[in-house]
């Protein structure tokens, strides 16, 4: 296991669209899957996705039991999810607060569907298929963008809820980078 180094915005293979994954249960897979997992622990993240470091494939890992970055949010369980298929189960949708490890030391209020359906594998091979609403269909929908080459800030409506985490909120000492 290795903590990658995490591309920020700007970088170009951030804003492509990810490859399917082929073949699953090798060893180069559960090499990449175990190193999402270190980086993501390393930063505090709560996901992060195969593009962030580097390797344009459909792989997201997402889930933490507590974490500083989002001390209100309810506990995501530990989930690698490969060649996701999203399914907005209803039109309404929730602002909140998001920030990314690609985009360190900002935050924006993004509109997301406060219920979905996600589909796709583990690294197994195995089908995935749960329906989620609240923070963890908004952790889902945030690290399927980065397959899409879709950063949060594109979703930002208004960017007057765009900004530097220190400026945001002053009397919080940790909000981290995401």
């Amino acid at each position: 296991m290795t903590v990658r180094t995490v591309l920020k915005m700007g970088d170009p293979i951030l804003l492509l669209q990810a490859e399917p994954v082929a073949a699953f249960d090798t060893p180069e897979l559960h090499e990449l899957v175990a190193d999402l997992f270190e980086t993501m622990h390393a930063y505090n993240g709560v996901g992060i996705a195969a593009p962030q470091i580097g390797v344009s494939l459909q792989v997201v890992i997402f889930g933490f039991q507590q974490n500083p970055r989002y001390p209100a949010a309810e506990a995501v369980p530990e989930t690698v999810l490969i060649n996701p298929v999203l399914t907005a189960l209803t039109d309404e949708e929730e602002l909140g607060w998001e920030g990314c490890l690609s985009v360190p030391g900002l935050r924006g209020e993004v509109p997301r569907h406060t219920q979905l359906r996600y589909q796709g594998f583990d690294a197994h091979g195995n089908v995935i298929d749960r329906t989620v609403s609240g923070f963890h269909a908004r952790v889902v929908q945030h690290e399927c963008d980065h397959l899409w080459g879709v950063l949060y800030p594109r979703r930002i409506r208004d960017l007057t809820r765009f900004g530097y985490n220190e400026v945001l909120f002053p009397d919080l000492q940790d909000r981290g980078d995401d």
